[in-house]
């Protein structure tokens, strides 16, 4: 079966709605989402608020915790300055914007872009009962971008890049949007080399954050197509076979010459 661009953004929005009405519900994020693929073997425990140490936990509303559905902690490796303007790519329920605009300050700001409603909504009740007013939860998707060129100075995101269907197109807008010399500190599942795009849809789906993820050497070649430099890809713990939560960082040339690579075959898709 295969499966198209539009029908994986689509499935991608409604699990992602799910997990955040189940969140308001008292619930955890529900399954089918990065907090556990009902699609592999694939832990719960390698996803989620367990990634963030106690003490940036006991500081966030608990639907914000609960609604932690990425693969690492983007905070910790971005080294967020006070005054920085910082956009966070697939938001959720704002649990990295909240903890990257307390790191920024009054002086900066924190932008969370995410494609689903239901996540803008609680992200934005959870700002509020956090008690933050520096950050701005924008509606959109992470391949175009509703912000000007040149307008931040740090990209994360975390666990959400591997779910895109145009990924050239998110490591682009990336490129345009930071400032020169602006930087990315992300978290997402990478593949080894070793596997093709068939062998990582055998080991879970695509709304599972796995089926769609780029390889290192893919994840390096596009970053650097797209403008940036020092790109450093480290694995950090094992999500299935060959398949890994990674910190991926990279700083945007000053002058970038960028090239767009083509779109990757989506063979992936036809597991979903």
């Amino acid at each position: 079966m295969t499966t198209t661009a539009d029908e994986l953004r689509e499935e991608v929005r409604r699990r992602y709605a799910e997990s955040a009405v189940a969140v308001e519900r008292g619930g955890s994020c529900g399954s089918g989402s990065c907090c556990g693929d009902e699609a592999s073997a694939t832990p719960a425990a390698v996803f989620g608020e367990t990634l963030y140490d106690a003490a940036q936990r006991g500081e966030l509303p608990e639907t914000a915790v609960l609604a932690s559905l990425g693969c690492g902690n983007p905070t910790a490796v971005a080294e967020l300055r006070e005054g920085e303007t910082v956009l966070d790519l697939g938001s959720g329920g704002g649990i990295d914007v909240i903890l990257s605009a307390r790191r920024v300050g009054p002086t900066g700001l924190a932008f969370g872009l995410d494609m689903t409603d239901e996540m803008l909504a609680l992200a934005r009740r959870n700002a509020e009962e956090a008690g933050v007013t520096n950050a701005i939860f924008l509606k959109g998707v992470i391949e175009q971008v509703p912000l000007p060129g040149e307008s931040v100075d740090v990209v994360i995101s975390n666990c959400v890049v591997n779910l895109s269907v145009d990924k050239p197109a998110v490591l682009t807008e990336m490129a345009r949007v930071l400032k020169p010399g602006g930087r990315i500190g992300i978290s997402d599942v990478v593949a080894e080399d070793r596997l093709a795009p068939e062998e990582r849809a055998q080991r879970g789906s695509h709304v599972g954050c796995i089926a769609g993820a780029l390889s290192r050497g893919e994840y390096v070649a596009g970053l650097e197509a797209a403008g940036f430099e020092d790109v450093s890809v480290e694995f950090t713990h094992e999500v299935a076979d060959g398949m890994h939560g990674a910190i991926v960082k990279a700083t945007r040339a000053s002058h970038p010459q960028r090239t767009r690579l083509p779109v990757l075959q989506p063979a992936a898709a036809g597991c979903c």
